[in-house]
C-alpha cells in the first residue's frame, strides 16, 4: 500500500475537497478564510504539494484551476490510523480506546460498531 500521510493543514484542504468536488483554489481559500487565515498563495502551495504527493489532481485548463481529491478519504483515515497506532503502541492501545469513549463522547451506536468491529477482529 502506497501510504500518503497527511499534515493537519492538508487534511483541512482534503475534507473540504472530499466534502465537494471539484473545488476552485478561490472556493478553498474562502471556505478556509475564517478558520485558518490562508491566503490564495498559501492555499496554492498546499495544493501543489498534495498534487507532488498524489493526494490531489489539478486541472488547470480553463481559467480557474479545478481541484479534486485522488486519494480516498478512508485509505487516508487507514494510514493516519496505522500511523497513530505505531506511535502509541508502546503506551497500550487500551489508553486509545478509554480516551475516545470518555472523551469523545461516543453514542451508544458508535460504541456498538466499534465492539462489532473488535469481535470481528478477534475472528480473522
Amino acid at each position: 500500500m502506497n501510504s500518503i500521510s497527511l499534515s493537519d493543514g492538508e487534511w483541512k484542504l482534503m475534507n473540504l475537497l472530499w466534502e465537494h468536488s471539484p473545488r476552485t483554489v478561490r472556493e478553498l481559500t474562502l471556505a478556509l478564510n475564517e478558520e485558518t487565515g490562508w491566503s490564495k498563495a498559501t492555499v496554492n502551495m498546499m495544493l501543489n504539494r498534495l498534487a507532488d504527493k498524489g493526494a490531489v489532481g489539478i486541472d488547470p485548463t480553463g481559467s480557474a484551476k479545478l481541484c479534486r481529491p485522488l486519494l480516498a478519504r478512508e485509505e487516508a483515515l487507514r494510514t493516519e490510523a496505522h500511523s497513530t497506532l505505531g506511535r502509541i503502541k508502546t503506551s497500550g492501545l487500551n489508553l486509545l480506546v478509554c480516551a475516545m469513549t470518555e472523551d469523545c463522547g461516543l453514542t451508544d451506536e458508535e460504541v456498538d460498531e466499534l465492539y462489532k468491529m473488535l469481535k470481528e477482529a478477534r475472528k480473522k
